[in-house]
């Protein structure tokens, strides 16, 4: 949601194409080798530094509510029972175990239950868990936070002169390659593409899906909006609420992409002076879109190739976990550097909004949370976006966190 773009809290699914036959798999293989000097390398895990003293770790208590945090606990349990228990993660330059991991939340878990104050719980954690930090961006422990949210839309499940702006299916001639399958180095990379006349090339951009019309009269609108800007923004959250014209509400969830890599259109603005940046950037973002005629609009978004797909959904938003995100609970890290599910403390400040969304004044804040999602913008140990809920007041909230913080993962002592 991310966010920069928040907005790959997707699961790609390989597509099967009879296409072409074995000489399009010839090509696609060529291809594939040809384009390998330049693809994204699996990075390491990386080096994180040992287990800080209890004092660094004296922190004010948990400022949500229990609620949600069991809640939060609750999802990560209910994947982890789905996995092997010896399947392993990075983490502290070590590999834990789906066990460890599990067991963790377990103990946790009992402390929530076995002590009502905040006070008596920090001393036990500190007693029963490892805090593992995370090297950060710059090896010192810095982390950048930001926020998502679920967007609220308004919409309809047909075209009118309001509702213009559609919302697109996965379509059929998406094909996703899973790159790993041809060499080992390239485990969980995929590219998406189409064939044209025998050759894999890259899928529609937005650009030639929003203006050039690529999947108009296909049949794949699933509904349509009245506002393009709030479609972009549901782009890069990933998931929506959209409130129908027809009477009640569905959700929507974004189920794979047009493989083109996500690129800020807040910082392109920014950098080309148009908006400006700070606490009110987001701000300055969307009064900046509005501002626009539709084409210019549409020719500014489309500096963001990223285009994501959707489906509904009875329950959400969803995360990578395949369960529903918390509020305030659950962040989205790059899963190649970070356990899954895992429970983590965050430290940074929290702002505090006036009803116009601007900024009154900013408050430091320790939490308890779940690594419950990802997002294709959110890559390295020194990136963390956290979930705010949905609706305006977490739009307002998300989009003014940019904050540097800290990160910590707990793993229960071996002996504990």
């Amino acid at each position: 949601m991310t966010r920069p773009d928040q907005g790959d809290r997707l699961r790609l699914q390989m597509r099967k194409h009879a296409a072409g036959g074995g000489r399009a798999a010839f090509l696609l293989a060529m291809l594939i080798l040809l384009l390998g000097c330049d693809l994204r390398m699996r990075p390491a895990a990386p080096e994180m530094a040992p287990s800080p003293d209890a004092e660094r770790l004296a922190v004010s208590p948990d400022d949500l509510d229990d609620a949600s945090l069991e809640k939060a606990l609750a999802a990560s349990l209910r994947y982890y029972e789905s996995l092997s228990p010896s399947a392993g993660y990075p983490l502290g330059g070590r590999r834990v175990t789906v066990r460890e991991l599990q067991d963790s939340l377990l103990a946790f878990r009992r402390i929530l239950l076995s002590w009502k104050t905040w006070p008596e719980r920090e001393r036990e954690i500190r007693r029963v868990f490892d805090f593992i930090p995370s090297e950060g961006a710059d090896g010192k422990g810095t982390v950048l936070f930001t926020g998502y949210f679920e967007p609220v839309l308004e919409g309809a499940p047909s075209r009118t002169e309001r509702f213009r702006y559609p919302l697109y299916r996965t379509p059929t001639d998406a094909v996703t390659v899973d790159l790993g399958r041809f060499n080992g180095r390239w485990r969980g990379e995929r590219i998406v593409g189409r064939l044209e006349k025998k050759e894999l090339v890259p899928y529609y951009s937005r650009d030639e899906i929003d203006r050039g019309g690529a999947l108009a009269g296909r049949g794949l609108e699933l509904l349509w909006v009245d506002d393009p800007v709030d479609l972009f923004l549901l782009h890069v959250q990933g998931s929506g609420i959209v409130r129908m014209e027809t009477g009640g509400a569905v959700r929507v969830h974004g189920v794979a992409s047009n493989g083109r890599p996500y690129r800020s259109v807040a910082r392109h603005l920014a950098d080309l002076g148009r908006i400006s940046v700070g606490e009110t950037a987001y701000l300055n973002f969307k009064a900046y879109l509005r501002g626009l005629s539709h084409d210019q609009c549409r020719q500014v978004l489309g500096h963001n190739e990223r285009y994501i797909f959707f489906r509904l959904v009875e329950e959400g938003p969803v995360g990578s976990l395949g369960f529903p995100v918390t509020a305030g609970r659950s962040i989205a890290t790059d899963p190649r550097v970070f356990p899954e599910g895992a429970l983590a403390l965050v430290r940074l400040r929290k702002p505090v909004l006036d009803e116009a969304g601007n900024v009154r004044k900013w408050d430091p804040v320790a939490r308890y949370v779940l690594n419950q999602d990802r997002g294709s913008a959110i890559k390295g140990p020194g990136r963390v976006d956290l979930f705010c809920g949905s609706g305006r007041d977490a739009e307002m909230f998300a989009g003014s966190i940019q904050e540097k913080g800290e990160l910590f993962f707990l793993l229960k002592k071996p002996d504990r």
